[in-house]
């Protein structure tokens, strides 16, 4: 039976929405110009009231044109991923898989290296790998819905092919790219960053993102549901194949429009969530909004590293792998017998 730890489910959401909020305000002071909390709130302040100017014009610039959109991008994306393996580990009672298990990464991959090849910006670049993700997951669920197996096995089974297929064809755009210009640019996006991420560009992507995840959390208590056998949860008045499709729908909306905005960024969405049941059971009302939370404000810490430990920014792809595989090898070794 599904439990939440000592009925303290709303503590742990309260505790990790004040903890995302400090990593937000502080993540502002981090950097070659630094915005201290106190003339932030000034900033947004007179901003908001329309009170006399007393900050510097740089300060306002670095605010809204750099530091918010990146640290938004950051949160979103972290969220989102978060609660798209949520659901799908949930969906497929199975701990070990990610957003991508559909494939979701692997399109908007392919799709975004077909558009660098093709010397198209970055609002082209962000379409095509949207498009090409969705398309990646339509084809899985559509390949699931003729195979004549379980369908939730199928979905994994179509995934894996259909991400070993646009994997190909990504390998490929590498190969006869321009090694001097094209490919450094496809790999480098691959790799996943939000540094070139700008309000007209968060727009674009917020709307997917934040209606998949309202989606996922208006059916989270159902997710619990799905953990159980499916006779079981049909037995309980579920119509398991409607709501199978709405949290493919959902997570798809949110991995693809994830990656076309920042490439691919691994782990992320497969390990954050062990996190929440570590701490706050296995109750998918409090597992859902608890791994949005934490995958927000790890993915904005993960990106203030990015952008702070070298001369150069490291992609952020690289940074999660660091932090991710140790602790999922802890997972297998460990806690193996509790995931």
């Amino acid at each position: 039976m599904v439990t939440v730890k000592g009925k303290r489910g709303k503590y742990y959401i309260i505790a990790f929405i004040v903890l995302f909020a400090v990593v937000f305000v502080l993540s502002f002071a981090i950097g070659q110009y630094p915005v201290s909390p106190g003339e932030l709130i000034r900033v947004l302040f007179g901003r908001l009231t329309g009170a006399p100017k007393t900050w510097a014009n740089s300060a306002e610039i670095v605010i809204f044109n750099i530091r918010m959109p990146r640290l938004l991008a950051g949160a979103l994306i972290g969220a989102g991923l978060s609660s798209a393996g949520a659901a799908y580990q949930g969906l497929f009672r199975n701990p070990m898989v990610s957003p991508d298990v559909l494939g979701a990464s692997a399109g908007a991959g392919f799709g975004a290296a077909v558009a660098i090849f093709l010397g198209m910006n970055y609002a082209g670049i962000s379409a095509v790998a949207f498009i090409g993700g969705i398309a990646a997951v339509g084809a899985a669920y559509f390949i699931s819905t003729r195979a004549h197996i379980n369908q939730t096995l199928g979905m994994v089974l179509a995934g894996i092919m259909i991400s070993s297929l646009f994997n190909s064809g990504t390998s490929f755009i590498k190969l006869i790219a321009d090694p001097n210009s094209i490919l450094p640019a496809i790999t480098f996006w691959l790799m996943g960053s939000i540094a070139g991420v700008r309000e007209d560009r968060l727009i674009w992507a917020a709307v997917p993102i934040l209606g998949g995840m309202l989606v996922l959390l208006i059916a989270r208590w159902r997710l619990n549901l799905l953990t159980m056998s499916e006779p079981e949860a049909r037995s309980m008045g579920v119509n398991t194949k409607a709501l199978r499709f709405l949290i493919v729908a959902a997570a798809t909306l949110i991995t693809s429009a994830s990656v076309a905005v920042s490439g691919i960024i691994g782990w992320v969405g497969l390990v954050i969530q062990h996190f929440a049941r570590m701490l706050a059971g296995h109750d998918y009302r409090v597992v859902t909004p608890v791994s949005m939370l934490m995958g927000a404000s790890f993915m904005i810490l993960v990106d203030n590293f990015a952008r702070t430990i070298a001369t150069s920014e490291i992609p952020l792809g690289i940074l999660t792998a660091f932090v991710g595989a140790p602790f999922f090898l802890y997972l297998i070794i460990g806690r193996g017998s509790r995931m």
